[in-house]
C-alpha cells in the first residue's frame, strides 16, 4: 500500500508571514505616530491656552448655536411619542437636513439670500458668531446683525446732536410719552454708589429702530430712525439703573448728525471719542453697556414671560480684543442673575471676531459688553420690558462688585 505524499510550500507561509508581520510593523507605527501626534496637539494646545490668551473659537458650543431647540425636542421625539409635533417642520426631514449640513459646509443659508453676497456687499456683511454660553444650554439661535441700505443716512432730517447726560430720572422718555410701562417711584431711595456714577450707557448704532415704531416702514433693512430709535431703550435702561440705586450716566450722541462725512462702519471709532469724553467728565465710570437692536425677526428675538411679550436679548463680546475674557466674565455674571430671575429672556452670551469691528470698544475696560435687545419687529415696550428686567440684574452685579472692592476698614473706628 502506498501512502500519498504530501508537499508542504514552506516558501510560500513564509512570505505570508514576513507581509503580515510587515503589515502589522506598519499599522503599529501609524498608530504609535497618530497617538503621538494627538498627544502633542493637545500639549500644544493646552500650553497655548495657558501661556496666551486666545480668541473664541467654533467649538461644538459654536455649532450648536446654529441648531434651534426644535432640533433637540425633535430628537427626544423620536423615542418619547408625547413629545412629537407637527410633522410638516420636522427637523430630520431631508430639506431640513440638507439645508443644515450645506450651511455647515459653505457658511451660506439658502433661506437667507443675503448670505450669498454678504461677504462681497459692505451693506449686506452678516458677522459671524461663537456661542460662548447659553442660558439653559441650548441656543435657539445666533445673532444676525445686517447693516443699513445705502439711503438710509441721506435723509434731510437727521436729527438733533444730542449729548451726555448725568442721573437720567428727571429726563422724559420719548417727550414725554412713556412707550411701556411708566418707571415708578423708588419706595425709599436705594443703596446709592455714594454720589457716584459708576454706569455709562451709550449706543454705538444710535439711529437703529424697530419696525413697529416706523409707521410706513417694513423694510428691516430701513429700520433706522433719528428720534424713535434704541436710544431710548439705552435711556430706560440708565432710568431704571437710577431707580435702582445706580449713577448712572447715558449718552444720546446722534453720530449721523454730528460726523462730517458719516460712514456707518466706523460707528465704533465715533462712540470711542464718546467714551474718552464721558470718562473725562464723570472719572467715577467704571461699568459701560452698549445697546444695540438686533436684525433678526420677532419669532427669534421675543419671549413670554408671565403672559407678557419681552424682547429678548444677546450679550456679545469681542473676540478680537486680547483680553475677551475678562468681558466675558463680567457678562456671564449679567447673564447668570437675569436667567435666574427671567428665565428664557436672555440668548447667550456670543463672540464675534471673524469680520466686522471684533473689538467693539471692550479694550475699554474689563467691564465693558454689548447688548442686543429684540430685534427689527419688536416694539419699544416690548423692550422697555426687557430693560427694566436688565437693570435689576445690571444693579445686583454692580452692587457685589462694589462690596468686593469696598476697602477694608476697622470696626472700632471706622478707619481703614
Amino acid at each position: 500500500m502506498k501512502w500519498p505524499a504530501v508537499t508542504v510550500n514552506l516558501s510560500r507561509y513564509r512570505k505570508m508571514g514576513q507581509a503580515i508581520g510587515m503589515y502589522s510593523k506598519t499599522l503599529t507605527i501609524l498608530m504609535t505616530g497618530c497617538l503621538l501626534f494627538f498627544i502633542a496637539i493637545g500639549l500644544l494646545g493646552y500650553v497655548h491656552s495657558t501661556v496666551s490668551n486666545p480668541s473664541p473659537s467654533t467649538s461644538m458650543k459654536g455649532l450648536a448655536a446654529s441648531v434651534s431647540s426644535r432640533f433637540f425636542m425633535d430628537m427626544m421625539g423620536m423615542e418619547v411619542p408625547g413629545l412629537q409635533q407637527d410633522r410638516k417642520s420636522f427637523t430630520f426631514s431631508q430639506s431640513n437636513v440638507s439645508g443644515f449640513l450645506f450651511s455647515l459646509f459653505t457658511d451660506l443659508n439658502p433661506k437667507d439670500p443675503k448670505t450669498l453676497v454678504s461677504r462681497e456687499v459692505p451693506g449686506l456683511s452678516q458677522e459671524r458668531s461663537v456661542l460662548l454660553s447659553g442660558a439653559d444650554g441650548f441656543v435657539v439661535d445666533s445673532p444676525e446683525d445686517y447693516g443699513p441700505k445705502s439711503d438710509v443716512f441721506q435723509r434731510g432730517d437727521l436729527g438733533e446732536a444730542g449729548s451726555i447726560t448725568a442721573n437720567p430720572r428727571a429726563k422724559s422718555v420719548d417727550d414725554g410719552k412713556v412707550q411701556g410701562p411708566a418707571i415708578p417711584l423708588p419706595a425709599a431711595e436705594g443703596p446709592r454708589m455714594a454720589g457716584k456714577n459708576v454706569a455709562f450707557i451709550y449706543q454705538s448704532h444710535n439711529q437703529e429702530s424697530y419696525l413697529p415704531e416706523l409707521p410706513g416702514v417694513r423694510d428691516p433693512d430701513k429700520a433706522y430712525d433719528p428720534k424713535r430709535n434704541v436710544t431710548l431703550v439705552g435711556l430706560r435702561l440708565a432710568q431704571m439703573l437710577e431707580k435702582e440705586g445706580i449713577g448712572a450716566v447715558h449718552s444720546d450722541k446722534n453720530y449721523p448728525a454730528i460726523e462730517k462725512s458719516f460712514n456707518y462702519y466706523y460707528s465704533y471709532k465715533y462712540s470711542f471719542k464718546t467714551l474718552e469724553e464721558a470718562v473725562s467728565g464723570h472719572p467715577d465710570l467704571k461699568f459701560y453697556f452698549d445697546i444695540h437692536r438686533d436684525s433678526q425677526r420677532r419669532d427669534k428675538t421675543t419671549a413670554t414671560i408671565n403672559g407678557k411679550a419681552y424682547a429678548q436679548i444677546y450679550f456679545i463680546i469681542g473676540g478680537k480684543n486680547p483680553n475677551w475674557k475678562q468681558n466675558y466674565e463680567f457678562a456671564e455674571q449679567i447673564d447668570r442673575v437675569l436667567e435666574a430671575k427671567y428665565p428664557g429672556l436672555s440668548k447667550g452670551i456670543h463672540a464675534k471676531n471673524g469680520e466686522g469691528n471684533g473689538v467693539y470698544n471692550q479694550t475699554f475696560s474689563p467691564n465693558s459688553v454689548l447688548i442686543e435687545v429684540g430685534g427689527v419687529d419688536n416694539s419699544l415696550e416690548e423692550c422697555y420690558r426687557t430693560v427694566d428686567a436688565l437693570a435689576k440684574a445690571v444693579s445686583e452685579v454692580i452692587l457685589n462688585a462694589q462690596k468686593v472692592d469696598a476697602p477694608v476698614t476697622d470696626g472700632k473706628n471706622g478707619k481703614q
